[in-house]
């Protein structure tokens, strides 16, 4: 059962009224995210999975329902894309303390958190680097420390690692846990990786063919922490045969 401190998503539906007509694309999604939750969210693709991205993120209104955030109007969202969409003119440091510098935050001590963040997403070799002279990997590091530095309710993570080669997207997947098992964070992330789902979250929401509803709410019960041999043990297939039923 949620608590009185769980964000609760009431039955929210999203229909966009475009030149060709309406289109429906998520219908009663009611569900809750619990906190300090690792929630990801899987589902074909087209489905919708962004658009409820961007409804907790407050970036679209829905068209029925709503996104109830325990005693806050405005929560603090931090927002993490598939892209790092940093600032090619800014090194490292600068790219992180952006926020901060934008609301008025004193210069000493926002220099002092975006350090911390820094050493927390390992990159203390890197604070005066460009963007153009980053990995893939390494850029998204960037943009999570962006998004944690306001210190967020809620860090909603778009397939961020999308875009890397398979290791480095493990790779990453372990980083993203220790971020998270430090920081203590409410994420929901959208991936369209089964695998990459079981090793990160506590649990896994299915969405069907939009427009999308919840087709299933699957406890993820494997024990932390999770290694990459996780993956071969015999409960972490019957998990992965479950969500690969609910999304074919």
């Amino acid at each position: 059962m949620p608590s009185n401190s769980s964000i609760r998503l009431n039955h929210i539906s999203m229909t966009y009224d475009d030149q060709n007509g309406y289109l429906p694309v998520l219908e009663d999604i009611h569900t809750a995210i619990h906190p300090q939750e690792f929630l990801c969210v899987l589902g074909p693709s087209g489905c919708g999975k962004t658009t409820l991205l961007r409804v907790l993120a407050g970036l679209d209104k829905a068209t029925g329902g709503n996104a109830i955030f325990p005693g806050k109007d405005s929560p603090h969202v931090g927002l993490v894309f598939q892209e790092s969409n940093l600032m090619p003119w800014r090194t490292v440091l600068d790219n992180i303390l952006l926020p901060l510098e934008i609301i008025g935050v004193d210069a000493q001590e926002a220099r002092r958190q975006a350090l911390d963040l820094v050493d927390l997403v390992g990159l203390q070799d890197f604070t005066e680097v460009w963007p153009a002279s980053l990995s893939g990997g390494m850029a998204q590091r960037v943009a999570i420390a962006r998004a944690l530095i306001q210190d967020p309710d809620l860090l909603l993570l778009d397939e961020p690692f999308r875009s890397l080669d398979a290791l480095t997207r493990e790779q990453m997947g372990a980083e993203l846990l220790r971020v998270w098992r430090a920081r203590r964070k409410t994420v929901v992330m959208v991936t369209h990786s089964i695998s990459e789902a079981l090793l990160l979250a506590d649990r896994v929401l299915v969405l069907t063919q939009r427009p999308a509803r919840i087709c299933l709410d699957l406890i993820v019960d494997l024990p932390r922490p999770r290694i990459s041999d996780t993956r071969y043990s015999a409960h972490f297939q019957v998990l992965a045969k479950r969500l690969r039923a609910a999304i074919s």
